[in-house]
């Protein structure tokens, strides 16, 4: 009896072991992920937008979010983040020149993780777009925000965050598997040779 109870302690042992496995592996397959931007990543438009936007899978916390676009050196970003259902927006200044913009985003997801990423565009032309935030209906469709699980063209492009869903771990839930099942094997195989009489002289033998 006194070896039973070691191995059962082992089991029980093995199982929260895997349980902790399988609790510490799930959050990292739970972080959210940008679908789309706007502009698209690489995008080349007739003039600089109102604002930028980058869409995501979940709806991002508003704190700790933050978006910069540069252009020429300067940061062209007004004002703070809008984070708008899934959305995150971004306006720009007015006066906006034409060139290159690299827009470098940094939001908390849903499940509490910074995630960031970047994205760049062209503009051929300044912006003509005012500050006030209802000149975004004057923009042409082809730079219009995309709404919720919209992902607009060249998407595929979008630079993946460091703190993106990950593959869940199955290689570590088999290991505890294997091991859990290995500590059971033995104890059963103890268990049964605590079953046979120890008979040293031979006396309970069969003949």
């Amino acid at each position: 009896m006194r070896t039973i109870r070691p191995l059962l302690a082992a089991v029980v042992a093995a199982l929260a072991f895997a349980s902790a496995l399988l609790f510490a592996a799930a959050p990292a397959s739970a972080h959210d992920v940008a679908e789309s931007t706007n502009p698209a990543n690489g995008a080349r438009v007739t003039e600089v937008p109102a604002s930028v936007s980058i869409t995501f899978n979940n709806r991002p916390l508003a704190i700790g979010s933050g978006v910069t676009v540069t252009s020429g050196g300067e940061n062209w970003a007004d004002g703070a983040v809008e984070i708008i259902d899934n959305m995150a927006v971004q306006k720009l200044r007015q006066g906006a020149p034409a060139g290159e913009y690299t827009v470098v985003w940094r939001v908390v997801s849903s499940d509490s993780h910074p995630i960031e990423g970047t994205f760049t565009f062209t503009a051929s032309g300044t912006s003509t777009t005012t500050a006030s935030g209802q000149a975004g209906a004057s923009q042409s469709a082809s730079v219009a925000v995309p709404t919720a699980g919209t992902a607009a063209p060249g998407t595929e492009n979008i630079e993946p965050a460091p703190a993106a869903s990950q593959p869940f771990p199955w290689s570590i839930v088999g290991l505890a598997v294997v091991a859990i099942a290995l500590v059971i094997f033995l104890a059963v195989t103890a268990r049964k040779k605590l079953a046979v009489p120890n008979d040293p002289d031979g006396e309970n033998s069969p003949e």
